[in-house]
């Protein structure tokens, strides 16, 4: 039986493990903007309730020698030193969450600026035709990869990915961060378009895996839990249209140590039994909806935002705003009082609202270039403090500031779905790097929208989006993007491509992303839900994004001049 090292009560600190991991990776061919498709490799079996699953994965290698923590692309980042160079087992201490952020540290690592030279880290093929993927992969440790009878931050963290063929059959796989090989797959069906959630919910110290089992596009669900090993925990009794790209979210709402779980306008416990459920939103399609919390009120418990609209943790009514069209919500500090605002971004445009719900702008279109439903990523991309917003339209994806004002705009191609972006200051230099993947490759943009470099991939798009995450415990931040067969039902790039820097030399960032408004502080990075979740528009201050980590606590860059 697998356990876990139980850590310290959160009060109002931020979680974070120490950054111990194995120096790692290889190393393939190289492209200034491009990254060539790994070749098909090894096939891994695995089983889970009876069932039997293969997948293919490849990876690409070179020898490295070990360096001497100077981040000089000769091996080891920075002070992350190998296990096996210590005499002694690594103390459990350094792998365990530690509770002691009470503020946002400054970065001081930085990686030398030519530090975009692309590399497939590992990609993987869905077997058994289940190679299309439509929702952002996720990123937390489920299993013991050092044998040593505990999941925790030692451990390499795992890729949870939703792998689907066209119109068919869809599931859950678990690969090894480290190499894409095949830990196992989660037997039931689930939906292919609902992004699942990781969490622990019923505070065991490990997490489960949260998602809804309906066909199709949209259609009635039913929720499901598994927990970490891919065993099947229940199924709620409860049933729920399921909006097309709709996704999980996890709480401690009311602060009473239980994870409420929310999806769409409804809300269950952590045993799958409705708390309850909301009015739905006025004039929504059944499309794409990514419901989280935030302490609108600042009374310390958490809100469920909709976006329209808001819900106190008992259903009570925080606002209902009729002339708000419904989208995405986002959460951030977005003008100059130390109040949250809701970013909604919809088809009509983009609307700001105060955290009470009033209205400060209302379905704005900026530049004139705004069209479809998209989620929007929060950070500060141009260096200078304050937080901007990325969204996509059709043909560009841009960066604004609040306002909303251009801050630049860059091609893509992307008429279909609901896709998002993300970002992230890989070099440590206090300017993020956004990230966006459209129908035929992923792009990372520099502070003024030049892509850095590209990677091809296939896809109609729904809600996916590249995440963030050090997936391998190397001290290194990499990439994560799925694809499926595109608009021509040819898939050209592999369900999942793990990106790295050739010479891993990109910023460490935390080693989780557990769902799809992911904001830092939501989730500690052994997988463990804040009772009192930190408020991420006070310290981070971003949405959708990650955030480095040093010596085990989060940093935050310092702007640049």
């Amino acid at each position: 039986m697998v356990r876990t090292r139980a850590s310290a009560l959160m009060t109002w600190g931020l979680a974070l493990g120490a950054g111990l991991g194995g120096c790692g990776g290889g190393s393939g061919e190289v492209f200034a903007t491009s990254v060539a498709v790994a070749t098909e490799g090894e096939t891994g079996d695995s089983e889970t309730a009876g069932d039997d699953a293969e997948g293919s994965s490849s990876s690409t290698s070179s020898t490295m020698e070990t360096g001497d923590g100077d981040g000089d692309g000769d091996g080891t980042k920075f002070d992350m030193a190998p296990v096996a160079d210590y005499e002694e087992p690594t103390p459990p201490e350094l792998c365990m969450v530690v509770d002691d952020m009470n503020a946002i540290g400054d970065c001081d690592e930085s990686a030398p600026p030519d530090a975009f030279e692309p590399d497939v880290q590992w990609s993987w093929w869905g077997p058994n035709g289940e190679t299309e993927s439509f929702v952002p992969a996720l990123v937390a440790n489920l299993t013991d990869d050092n044998d040593d009878g505990v999941i925790d931050l030692c451990d390499t963290p795992d890729v949870v990915v939703v792998a689907a063929t066209f119109g068919g059959e869809s599931h859950i796989y678990v690969l090894d961060g480290a190499t894409g090989q095949l830990h196992f797959k989660i037997a039931p069906f689930v939906a292919f378009t609902i992004t699942p959630a990781i969490g622990d919910i019923d505070n065991d110290g490990l997490p489960e895996i949260i998602t809804g089992n309906g066909a199709g596009f949209q259609g009635p669900a039913r929720f499901m839990a598994f927990e970490h090993d891919g065993t099947h925990k229940w199924t709620s009794a409860h049933s729920h249209d399921h909006p097309q790209g709709g996704s999980v979210a996890l709480a401690d709402l009311d602060n009473d140590g239980d994870v409420e779980i929310m999806f769409d306008t409804v809300v269950l416990d952590h045993n799958g039994d409705v708390v309850f459920e909301a009015p739905a939103q006025l004039g929504l399609q059944p499309l794409s909806t990514a419901v989280t919390a935030a302490d609108l009120d600042g009374d310390g418990d958490l809100e469920v935002v909709l976006g329209q609209s808001a819900y106190h943790h008992d259903g009570s009514t925080v606002y209902f705003e009729i002339m708000v069209t419904p989208g995405f919500p986002q959460i951030a500090n977005l003008d100059e009082d130390p109040e949250p605002e809701i970013l909604v971004t919809n088809n009509r445009g983009v609307t700001l609202l105060e955290h009470d719900g009033t209205i400060v702008y209302l379905n704005v279109k900026p530049e004139g270039i705004w069209t479809g439903l998209r989620p929007a990523a929060v950070h500060d991309f141009d260096g200078d403090g304050l937080a901007e917003f990325a969204v996509s339209s059709a043909s560009v994806y841009s960066v604004f500031e609040p306002a909303p004002s251009l801050v630049w705009s860059a091609i893509i191609d992307d008429a279909s779905g609901s896709s998002g972006g993300t970002a992230f200051d890989f070099d440590g230099d206090g300017r993020a790097e956004a990230m966006y993947a459209d129908e035929q490759q992923l792009f990372i943009f520099d502070d003024q929208g030049t892509p850095l470099l590209t990677v091809p991939r296939s896809a109609r798009t729904l809600t996916e989006y590249p995440t963030v995450a050090d997936v391998d415990n190397d001290g290194s931040a990499e990439i994560i993007v799925v694809s499926d067969g595109g608009f021509e039902m040819m898939q050209t790039a592999p369900t999942v491509q793990v990106i790295r820097d050739v010479q891993d030399r990109w910023i460490q960032a935390r080693r989780i992303w557990n769902q799809h408004t992911y904001h830092v502080t939501n989730v500690r990075e052994d997988g463990t839900i804040p009772q009192w979740e930190p408020p991420s528009w006070a310290g981070l201050n971003t949405f959708r994004t990650n955030a480095q980590i040093e010596a085990g606590e989060i940093c935050k860059p310092e702007p640049q001049g």
